[in-house]
């Protein structure tokens, strides 16, 4: 499984188009994913005091668009290793590959990012 970090708002607008489609798709031909280890890096660093964030757990096998595996793009997050590779889909994501979607919320005191329960718990995310 991997991961994409989106607002509730276009959330709600990919099911009413039928497909999610991120920003970064027209900006750079991809939608930026994560795994479980490196989502909370990006969360805490690129998405500090946002409360109005979902997770989508994807899955690959799922996918129509095709999906590599690559260095970050640009500057990565602290905690990621420029080798690291992350996770890049090339064309809208398709809604029957969305397995689930989780209410993603900063800590209300430190603003930092954690695991939502379900996914810390979720054996599917070796």
């Amino acid at each position: 499984m991997i991961l994409h970090i989106t607002s509730k708002q276009e959330w709600l607008e990919a099911q009413q188009r039928g497909e999610y489609v991120a920003p970064s798709l027209q900006t750079e031909g991809f939608i930026h994913c994560s795994t479980e280890k490196q989502v909370l890096h990006v969360a805490n660093a690129f998405y500090h005091g946002r409360n109005d964030l979902v997770l989508l757990k994807l899955d690959e096998a799922q996918l129509k668009p095709e999906l590599k595996w690559e260095p970050p793009a640009g500057n990565p997050a602290p905690g990621i290793s420029d080798s690291d590779k992350f996770p890049h889909i090339f064309g809208p994501i398709n809604l029957t590959a969305v397995a689930s979607v989780l209410d993603f919320e900063p800590d209300p005191a430190s603003g930092k990012f954690a695991l939502p329960s379900a996914l810390a718990t979720d054996p599917s995310l070796t």
